[in-house]
């Protein structure tokens, strides 16, 4: 006999328990898609998509078989996406970038390195020649925030740069 349409607590709670079942041990999905954040959102469109289906179950293995079938196709899909097929490491990108010194190369790699919230903030003001008002608004910031951020950025910088000066000398 079919499992009836469950409420959907009650629905995640069986659905949950089959998932952790499903990839207890196994990893199934991470080792298709061998990138644990592509992995993340592949088992949430499967939970997504159990949650919207209006299929009838037989039991907890044919749901627990059904999650895992859906999972696997889904992760084989991320893997042939046009994103996962032109993806270029961001070493081999920089490879790829003119730049007229080795200097700027170097200073290039060292902001790289920063901490994210300066390193968007230096590439978009000295790489992309955005002013402080736009990028406030692109980061949903305020014109002092990201001021606080490019002064931060800007010393951290200078110690990199300062102290792989020192190393040369």
């Amino acid at each position: 006999m079919p499992l009836q349409r469950q409420p959907n607590a009650k629905r995640f709670s069986i659905a949950g328990a089959s998932c952790r079942r499903a990839w207890r041990g196994g990893d199934s999905i991470f080792h298709i898609c061998k990138n644990a954040a592509d992995a993340d959102d592949v088992v949430q469109d499967t939970f997504l998509q159990y949650h919207i289906s209006e299929k009838g179950f037989q039991d907890e293995q044919h749901i627990r078989a059904w999650l895992l079938r859906v999972a696997i196709n889904r992760a084989k899909d991320v893997n042939r996406s046009f994103w996962r097929r032109n993806r270029v490491s961001l070493d081999e990108y920089t490879a790829t970038l003119p730049f007229e010194s080795s200097e700027s190369e170097n200073l290039f790699a060292q902001v790289m390195k920063l901490p994210e919230k300066q390193r968007i903030v230096i590439h978009l003001y000295y790489y992309e020649d955005y002013t402080v008002r736009e990028i406030a608004e692109i980061l949903n910031l305020s014109e002092s925030n990201v001021k606080i951020r490019l002064m931060r950025g800007r010393k951290l910088l200078k110690q990199a740069l300062k102290e792989e000066w020192d190393d040369d000398e």
